[in-house]
């Protein structure tokens, strides 16, 4: 994402959050590799949070999914 449009965001997302972690990234090139950018604002301690939070979120959400494809195989096999 391009720095100006990423510091944008972070402008507005300051303006009315006390803490805010904004996490971006581009496609990946031939190589497979990936650019990507990190901002957060406000106290690093609830920042690391709400990364964890959103951590715990994904992992939930991905054993949900893995839960029910199994689900489907079990029942088709």
């Amino acid at each position: 994402m391009n720095r100006n449009v990423h510091k944008l965001i972070g402008q507005k997302l300051s303006k009315s959050s006390v803490c805010y972690v904004l996490i971006t990234c581009e496609e990946a090139n031939a190589d497979g590799d990936m650019q990507v950018e990190m901002t957060y604002e406000g106290d690093a301690a609830l920042a690391s949070y709400l990364l964890q939070g959103a951590q715990n979120a994904i992992d939930d959400q991905d054993e949900e999914e893995k839960c029910c494809q199994r689900k489907i195989l079990s029942i088709g096999g």
